[in-house]
Formats: C-alpha cells, sequence, structure tokens
C-alpha cells in the first residue's frame, strides 16, 4: 500500500507547529519512497514515530519502507503495533500479511488478508493477495477463485488479471490463459508480466514469431523477467508457467 500521513490522535496534545511539522517531514518521506530511496524514508517514519508514538500511520509506514527493503521480521513488529493502536483499520493487516507472504508464512498471511476482508468485505486487493497466499500453497483452484472475484470487484485490476491468467495455465487450462493474456496484453500494452507470460504460453503452442514479439517487449519495459530465480521466489509464478518460460530461453538461447 502506499505511504498516508494521518495526523496523530487528540491533537489537542500536539501544537498546530508540531502537527505543521509532522506533515511537512511525512511528505519528505512519501517523496523519498517515490524516489525508491527506502532507507531515508524509514529513518524519516522513525523520527515520526519518536514524535507521534501513538499514530498508528507513522507505525504502519515504516513498516512498508521496511518490507520493501526485505526487513521482513522489523516490519511485521510495526505493523503489529499499527495494529494495536487501531485494531479496526484494514491497511495494517494488509501490509503484514504482504510481509508474511515474504517469509513463506501463508497461514499468517491468510488469516490478515482475511481479517482485512472482515472489515472491508469488497476489497479487491485483500482478495488478490489471499490468492498469492494461496497459490504459495499450491491451492490452485482457491487462488483462482480470489483472483476472479479481486477481477470481479476491479475490472482494471490488471496484476489480478495475469494472476488468473497464471493459474489457469498452471491447471491446464491452456486456451483460456493464451485467450486472457492476449487481451490482458491489448487493454495494457506496457505491463511486462502479460507479456513474458504470453510468450512462454505462445512459444508452447509453436507460436515462435509471436512469441518473440512479445519477448522482446517485456524484457524492453522490465528485465528482470530474465531472471528465473526472480521469477519463481520474489514475482512468484506457478511452476508451470516459469518452466514454459525456461523451455522457451533455453531454445532461444
Amino acid at each position: 500500500m502506499s505511504p498516508a500521513w494521518a495526523k496523530p490522535p487528540a491533537p489537542a496534545a500536539f501544537t498546530v507547529e508540531q502537527l505543521q511539522a509532522g506533515e511537512k517531514r511525512a511528505g519528505e518521506a512519501i517523496e523519498a519512497v517515490e524516489q525508491g530511496d527506502f532507507e531515508k524514508a524509514e529513518a524519516i517514519w522513525g523520527e515520526l514515530i519518536e514524535a507521534f508514538p501513538t499514530n498508528p500511520a507513522v507505525w504502519s509506514n515504516r513498516g512498508n519502507t521496511r518490507v520493501s527493503q526485505n526487513k521482513l521480521e522489523a516490519a511485521i513488529a510495526d505493523f503489529n503495533q499499527a495494529i494495536e493502536l487501531a485494531p479496526n483499520a484494514p491497511d495494517p493487516y494488509l501490509n503484514r500479511g504482504i510481509a508474511y507472504e515474504g517469509l513463506g508464512e501463508w497461514d499468517k498471511a491468510i488469516a490478515d488478508y482475511e481479517k482485512v476482508l472482515d472489515l472491508t468485505p469488497e476489497d479487491p486487493l485483500a482478495y488478490n493477495n489471499r490468492g498469492n497466499a494461496k497459490a504459495g500453497q499450491g491451492n490452485w483452484e482457491a487462488a483462482l477463485r480470489d483472483y476472479q472475484k479481486a477481477v470481479e470487484l476491479a475490472p482494471d485490476f490488471a496484476f489480478a488479471r495475469a494472476n488468473a491468467a497464471l493459474i489457469q495455465y498452471q491447471t491446464g487450462q491452456t486456451q483460456t490463459a493464451l485467450r486472457n493474456l492476449r487481451n490482458i496484453v491489448r487493454k495494457y500494452p506496457m505491463f511486462p508480466d502479460a507479456r513474458a507470460a504470453l510468450t512462454a504460453v505462445l512459444w508452447e503452442q509453436g507460436m515462435q514469431g509471436e512469441a518473440e514479439s512479445n519477448w522482446v517487449s517485456a524484457i524492453g519495459i522490465d528485465s528482470r523477467y530474465q531472471n528465473l530465480d526472480w521469477l519463481e521466489h520474489i514475482r512468484r509464478w506457478p511452476p508451470r508457467m516459469v518452466e514454459a518460460l525456461e523451455r522457451f530461453l533455453t531454445l532461444e538461447n
């Protein structure tokens, strides 16, 4: 989730100047995140935690910067504090779920996403993320249902659409996956995930020219798709799709 600044509770305990200074520093932290300087953002949120320790947003935001640096245990500690301060706010649960996913703690991640859905029953991101965690367990059918629900709630949620297509390919629905990936690429031509997946499926179907054209576009947008380890462990494509792209890369090279 993107960082946000929320004024701390009981504003009477702070001067106007303190609140304005806090807002200014929060803006600087958000700007640092936008520039990819997560270390700087983490330090600023740390300052704001010292100044406004009862504000759950600053704890949650520091947790987000720690997730971005793969400091997952420390991030979870921050989200725990945010949840203690604001137990009915969905964002810390959602973000803690992402951290648990990073640790491969699928059950804990699913529990957090289900808490989000208890609080906000039509949250497409929570459905998508629960699908990710279920896919991590190899529960492909349940994952697909969650991705499809996310798309139903947010038809322009391109990643949920791509995730659904990946699971369709994993479960042997090759032609459905191919059709859906083509539709995604047609609507979102600059979406490298769909283009890279489409490359793999097209190659398997013997459509080499179209596969290579999509591949050039995919890696021109995001070169990480050449890294199978990243694809398997960070992006977490299902194994059948990773294997298909590996065959393409092996034969292409």
